[in-house]
This record gives C-alpha cells, structure tokens and sequence, in this order.
C-alpha cells in the first residue's frame, strides 16, 4: 500500500471498454478483494449470510432478494461481495493510528487510502486548537454532544443527517428524538439522489415510492432502462432483466455511455454466464444526450397521440384514463403544440428513426415498467422529467396493474426505509400527528432543512452543531470547497461511522467521530441478541441480524448511541422510554406499527421468513393526491446545452467504487485501470476542441455567480460518449457542482449537468484535497 499521499495518477492506463459484464472474472475480482481484506473463513461466513432470510442485508443497494425459496445460496453481486468484506475486514485504526496522523495530513489523504485503514475502534475526539484526535470514553463522548446541543439558542441550530445504510429501527428513534429536541432538520443521502423521483410521484401519484414488484418486472413485456447504469450500481438488476428476457419481455437502454452490463449480461451462477455467450440485455439502445430524456418522453407521448388520433379507441387506455385520471386535456394539449421534431432530435442526440422503433415497441407491449436513477434526478428538469414518464405511462393505463408502473431504482441499501421511518425534513403532518398521539409531546411543524439547505445554514452560521449518522457528507455533497468551508464553520461536528473517511478531517472546532457496529457485526444488548429491518427499492420489508464478532468491544449500536444521547439531552422528562429501546428492539418497532401506516403488527410478520411488502395505495388505483386520481401534467421543453467550446459533464461511479469509496483504482468495463482523475469525452468533440487524446486538463465549471470552480489535472480519455458531453468520476469532480446548481422543485443537486470547459493542465497544480 502506498503512502498517505497516494494514488500516483502516473500509472494509469487505458485499454477498450467492455462489451459485457459479470462472468467469471466478477467472481474472481469479488474474492480477490474479500481475501485481501479478512480470511478465507471470515469471508466465506459473511458471503453466505448477505441477503438470505436470516442473515444481514447487504450494506450496498438496495435491489431486493428474490422470495425466500428463490434465493441462489450465493444471493449477492460482484459489488455486494466487495462491500460486505470492506465493512466485514479485519483491518482496524486504532489510537496509535491517530497518534501517527494528523488531522491535517487525513485531509490529504485519498478516499481509497482513508478507506482501506479498516475499521474503527473507540470514540475519538479533535479537540479545539488540537492537531490530533485523541480518545475519548463514551460518556464522556456523549456528555460533550449533549451539552452542546442543550447550549444552542435554538433545536433548529442542529443538524441531523442520515445515509441509507441506517437500519429502519436507529432511523425512527433519530426522528423521534430530534423531533421530541425540537427541530425538522433531518437532512439525508436522498436529498442528493431521489428526492426529485419523490418529488414527481407524490405530486402526479400521491406516494413517492415505486410500484413494482420483483414478478412485476419478469412478467413486463417492455422495460426502460433510463439513466442509469444496473452493472455497477446495481448488478443484481442484470439477473432480474435476465428474467425479463427469458419470458419474452423486451429492454429498451437509455443513457450518455454505453453501459456494458445494459449490453450483454453473463450470470456467474449458471453454466451459459461462465462458458457461454450470455444474455443481450438491451434489444434497444438510445444513446442520449445527457438531459434529454424528458425530450425523449414527450416526444414518445406525442406519437402516442397522433396514433389514437389515426386509429381512434385502439392506442390510449381511454377507461383507465377517464376512470383514474385528471389533467388529461391540457396535457394532450400542451402536448400536440410544445415543440418541433428538429428541436426533440438536438435535445436527445436521437434521429427521428429511433424514437419511432421505440414508439413501434410501446404499440405492441401491453405491460410497460420505466426504471430510472441519478440520470434523471440529477438534472435541473428532474422532476419535469419523471413526470412526463407517468403521463407517458399513464397514457396507456401502465399503472396499478401486474406487469406495469413505476420503478425508481434506489443507490443505497436502506434509503427508502429511511424516509419511510420519518427521515424527511418536511414529513407530513399526519406523520407528526401520529407522533404526537403515541409519544404525547407536540413535534414542531416548521419544516427543516435539506442537505443543500444545511450547507447554506452552516455556511451562514445558523447551524453550529452536525451530527452525521452514517454516511461520508463532506464528500457526497455538491460545491466540495464550499461545503468543507460550510462544516468548518461549526461549532461542533460528529459523525458516527464505521470506517475513516474524509467527513471526519473536515471538522468544526471540536470534532467526535462515534465509531458504530456494522451490518455484519452481532448486536447483543440487555434484552439479548437484537435483529433490525430495512426496507428495499420495491417496498420489501425484511430482517438484517449480524453473524460476526464486533470490530472492537468498545463499540455502540447505532440504537445504543441515539438513545443514550436523547437520555442525556431530554432526561427523564420526556417521557420516552430510552433505555427500554436500548435494550430490545421489539419495543421500537411495537411503537413503529402505531406511528407509521403499513407497519401493522410489525414484529409478527417481520419474523416470517423474508418479511412482507408495504401496500402501495397505486396498485389498487388509489391516488392520494388533491383530486384523488393520478395526475396528467404539463412541463414545458426544456433542453441542455453547452455554449461553443465547452461541455456537458456527468459525475459518475468507477465500477469498482460505493458511493464516495473506491474500492480499486480501476473501471473495468470503461478499460480504466489505475487511476482515477480521467475525463472521457467523445472523439468528435476532443477533434473540435483540438484536445489530443491522453492528454492533461483541468476541468473548469461554468455557472452564474462567476465563481471558478477547478479540478485540476484530468487524463483525456476517448471514449463514446455522446457527443457535447464528458463524464468524469465523484466525488472527485462535486467540486465543479455549484452549490445553487439544484434541480426545481426538489432542490438536488444536478450533477449530471455540470457545464464545463477544459484547459491545459497547470503545473504543479494542488488537487490532494480534491
């Protein structure tokens, strides 16, 4: 392993990217990874638990398992392997570690190397003026977050932020006691991800989730596959679309990059995915301009139209559409008068003739599911976009039945759980009602503030304390200078983690990093050996128990650290029962199935095996929206582009990364290996620009407040992407994403719209920190 100032960039090189993906060399690189962090035992422990019906969930995305009978013994992913023996390593930082280390020298570091030091051991404190964490004890730990907290002029000074790998139980208890502390500033990961596909649904649906189900999506007889990359992000989804096409259903691919896995998938457990060709997943591929997808779709929905108008009553689901609907005229409308086909074709990059073979495939497919991720969300028109995807289905009654609806596909393990359990800063106030009743204390109403939000709050100095539950905020977040600027301005900043990252080098003027067991680890409190829950992408509940030995016998449970602070902050006078919490998990979820709709009778049908679904009202075309029908809505053209000369630049993962962790500094199926600071831009465009290949940048984002935003020292690489655009890897390019940069409506940051122009490296340019 090199030193605290690795990687060298130098060694980097490029070969062709990869026609297909998985096979027998994901399984190989998977153990390779695993061997390298634990034992062959260890491993094989770990492996065979994730994702069965008595084992852990996987900390990575958050695809759901087949039903409990259907599950391969090796139920996981190249991806899920890599990040179960990363949280399961036997690697640990302890306080000779922070003796070594400054803080100073951590902020550095890279977020490979921070990484790879393995788990954390005991709480740890930076204390004002203090170049190193030192130890702290628990109490201690928990007595210096508590005062800190009572000493604020206002609960709203606080900030409570959460990612998706918090277990439902842990989420609900941290919404209860920042609510019962008195504040809605409950910022999470969705916020920089999904919150523009919960924005469009709850307003033309009436619920922010998903409506498919795993037999869903086999039995469809046509998917989209829009913005969104399954063979990195979520690998497991290439086995379900192999389903897909094996009962005859039909994969039509959109986005800027030729995915490898949305090209041909080889299943590494059956014969045909190691010796064979494997399964071509895309019978369509549209290569679209980044942003265009909401031209696609209207342009998809015009044709529609102008079919029903040449064959009255044979296209449109005219039943479904008077019976379930509302807004249907000034869509169609709007619709027939929005825009050109000239104007639709430089939008998508598309020709005409594509989009018709797309419309050809939706007139013979009765069933239609429309999968998506960050390729939408994080757009300025991200919402606009995911609405014109449910006129699009709606139109031909592709909603709330089998083989039909929406499927927005979350990143993070237990995300949805999370905004399920009340993480939201602007919960509705049925939800706060229903609090109210079971905990008798009155939450506050004001609604909170968001990730970006918290930023311009700390940024301002109206919020001192950040308590981070989880996650890596310094470097999931837009804008990285302002953002670290942001949270050094703190009073306080505490994160509780399970690994070092660089959120905990980026500290207020004093700093606890509260280190917490895994998903891997056994959790054994006063009431004996607890399990937890978490909910998946398609409204699957189910347990998630640990099988290992905690890293360290000084860590706490997530649980074990919320409640213990809320004992310390509210005292006995809140009434809540804390220390029963603590100690047996059932008593949580007993108050879940009072407070929170669907979680009746939690514990008895969360013990049967593989737990059970949420409803979704949808499925039964039951729309909680004003008008109590699903909503048709009008959304103005809108198109992406660059001035002359510049770029539009997506942020995207390696394949061999989670979110803001790599876990090698390679991209296997892009032929990037050994490195990371690499731009890829199309051929066409680096011949325009005069830029040869292999050679050096700086990237400069362009956005209104004139501010230069700089990441510098970038390999060009030539790559097929679609021309105009490039794409580079977070979270070294967040730097380039304004902080004010955010999609309408739902205030995520649009990261996969980041105008920049390149320029000859500088010499000896400073990117360490970024």
């Amino acid at each position: 392993m090199r030193g605290i100032d690795e990687p060298d960039e130098g060694e980097l090189t490029v070969s062709a990217p990869k026609k297909w993906a998985t096979g027998a060399p994901a399984v190989a690189h998977a153990l390779k990874y695993a061997l390298e962090q634990t034992s062959p035992r260890r491993t094989a422990l770990t492996l065979l638990n994730v994702n069965q019906t008595r084992g852990f969930d996987c900390p990575g995305c958050a695809w759901p398992a087949p039903g409990p009978g259907e599950r391969h013994a090796n139920e996981y992913c190249e991806n899920g392997a890599k990040h179960t023996a990363d949280e399961a390593t036997t690697r640990r930082v302890t306080r000779e570690f922070f003796q070594e280390h400054t803080v100073a020298e951590l902020g550095r570091a890279s977020d490979y190397w921070l990484n790879q030091q393995g788990r954390l051991t005991e709480p740890m404190v930076l204390r004002e003026g203090s170049e190193h964490y030192e130890p702290i004890g628990w109490d201690a730990a928990l007595d210096l977050l508590a005062g800190e907290l009572r000493d604020l002029d206002h609960p709203d000074e606080a900030l409570f932020y959460t990612s998706g790998r918090l277990a439902n139980e842990p989420a609900f208890l941290l919404q209860l006691f920042a609510r019962a502390f008195g504040t809605n500033n409950l910022p999470d990961c969705s916020n920089m991800c999904h919150e523009s596909s919960g924005s469009a649904l709850n307003e033309t649906l009436g619920i922010g989730k998903g409506s498919v189900s795993l037999d869903d999506l086999y039995d469809a007889d046509l998917v989209f596959v829009v913005g969104q990359n399954p063979g990195t992000n979520h690998p497991r989804m290439l086995s379900a679309l192999e389903e897909t096409k094996r009962r005859g259903g039909q994969v039509v691919a959109v986005n800027p990059l030729p995915e490898a896995g949305l090209l041909r998938f080889k299943h590494p457990q059956k014969v045909r995915g190691i010796v064979g060709r494997g399964t071509d997943i895309a019978d369509q591929f549209l290569q679209i301009r980044p942003g265009g997808d909401l031209a696609l779709f209207q342009a998809l929905n015009l044709l529609l139209l102008e079919a029903e108008d040449k064959e009255p009553g044979t296209v449109l689901d005219q039943e479904f559409i008077d019976a379930h609907t509302a807004g249907f005229d000034a869509f169609a409308e709007r619709t027939r008068t929005l825009t050109s086909w000239d104007e639709v074709l430089d939008a998508t990059g598309l020709t005409r003739d594509e989009i018709e073979q797309v419309h050809a495939r939706v007139l013979r497919s009765r069933g239609i599911i429309v999968c998506w991720a960050m390729g939408l969300t994080q757009h300025k028109h991200g919402v606009p976009t995911i609405r014109e995807i449910v006129n699009f289905l709606l139109l031909r009654g592709n909603i709330g039945r089998h083989g039909a609806g929406v499927c927005p596909v979350r990143g993070h393990s237990n995300v949805q759980g999370d905004r399920t359990m009340g993480i939201w800063e602007r919960v509705p106030q049925p939800f706060l009602d229903a609090l109210e009743r079971e905990f008798r204390f009155t939450p506050p109403t004001a609604h909170g503030l968001d990730s970006v939000d918290s930023i311009r709050a700390m940024r301002d100095g109206r919020a001192k304390v950040f308590v981070g539950v989880a996650g890596n905020f310094v470097r999931a977040t837009p804008d990285s200078d302002a953002t670290e600027r942001a949270m050094r301005n703190c009073r306080l900043t505490v994160h509780i983690s399970t690994k070092l990252n660089r959120s905990h080098a980026v500290c207020g003027r004093t700093a606890l990093i509260l280190p917490t067991l895994g998903r891997s680890d056994r959790d054994v409190q006063a009431g004996g050996e607890q399990f937890m829950t978490v909910e998946d992408s398609m409204s699957e509940v189910h347990t998630t128990r640990g099988r290992l030995a905690p890293a360290s016998p000084h860590l706490l449970s997530e649980v074990s650290i919320i409640t213990r602070l809320a004992r310390k902050v509210l005292g006995p006078a809140s009434g809540i029962p804390w220390e029963e919490f603590e100690a047996d998990y059932d008593t949580v979820r007993d108050r879940i199935s009072r407070v929170v709709p669907g979680f009746e009778d939690f514990n008895e049908r969360v013990r049967r095996p593989g737990g059970f679904r949420l409803p979704n009202p949808v499925n039964d075309k039951v729309f909680r929206t004003p008008s109590g029908k699903a909503v048709f809505s009008v959304n103005d053209f809108t198109a992406l582009t660059a001035p002359e000369g510049h770029l539009v630049l997506q942020t995207l993962r390696s394949h061999d990364q989670w979110n803001t962790i790599p876990y090698a500094m390679d991209d296997r199926y892009r032929g990037i290996k050994g490195g990371r600071r690499v731009v890829l831009v199309n051929p066409a465009d680096l011949d325009g620009l005069g830029i040869a290949d292999g050679s050096m940048v700086d990237l400069v984002g362009v956005w209104t407040d004139g501010v230069e935003r700089r990441a510098d020292g970038f390999r060009v690489v030539s790559y097929p992407t679609t021309t105009g655009s490039a794409a580079a890897y977070y979270p070294e390019t967040n730097v380039l994403v304004p902080l004010d940069s955010v999609a309408d409506i739902s205030n995520t940051p649009t990261s996969k719209g980041v105008i920049v122009r390149l320029e000859p490296a500088r010499a000896g340019a400073d990117r360490s920190a970024v």
